[in-house]
């Protein structure tokens, strides 16, 4: 008899990538900024392949992606260890940004600090909702659920060309809100609009 909760799913298992690279499909950011609104430019310090940044540019906004190792990306603002960026540096209202997951509590911390950023948002293991009592006393204005499940490979699977599906692991994005008070809500952002 099959147990079907240890048979595999028709998924990938990846090497661990250096520094947490996992990139997300261009859907992810292109739905969110049909959805939220942002002010301002914004910054994707993390911003790899820069995904991010390019969806931001194409809905209309001033963007820049800056990361702790240039991965090639055109338009790369420059190497930048982003939890050691002082206040005074930041490069806009907005941050928007796939951390990388080992430290995102360390980051999300760290862009609610900067004086000039009013909104944050950044993709987050949905998983790992139930035990992130560090959101509670955050700005957290909402969290878009991404439907259907995305496929994040490691940087290194997508640069060398091969084909990705079937992600197992469910995803969100939360937006903090400075000055935000009350719950969160709770929304589905899918893929096909």
């Amino acid at each position: 008899m099959t147990d079907t909760l240890t048979t595999p799913i028709n998924a990938h298992a990846w090497q661990r990538e250096v520094h947490e690279h996992y990139v997300e499909p261009h859907w992810c950011s292109e739905r969110l900024f049909a959805e939220e609104k942002f002010d301002g430019p914004i910054w994707d310090p993390c911003c790899g392949f820069g995904r991010i940044v390019d969806a931001a540019v194409r809905a209309g906004y001033l963007a820049v992606g800056t990361d702790i190792v240039d991965r090639g990306y055109r338009d790369f603002g420059g190497v930048n260890n982003f939890l050691q960026t002082p206040d005074h540096r930041a490069h806009g209202p907005a941050i928007v940004c796939n951390p990388p997951f080992k430290i995102v509590r360390e980051f999300a911390l760290h862009a609610l600090s900067f004086a000039a950023v009013q909104k944050v948002a950044m993709i987050f293991p949905t998983r790992r909702l139930n035990a992130a009592h560090w959101l509670h006393g955050t700005p957290l204005a909402r969290v878009w659920l991404m439907t259907p499940r995305p496929s994040m490979p490691p940087g290194h699977t997508i640069a060398t060309g091969k084909k990705v599906k079937g992600g197992i692991p469910e995803f969100c994005w939360l937006i903090w809100t400075k000055g935000r008070v009350g719950p969160a809500s709770i929304q589905w952002l899918r893929r096909d609009a």
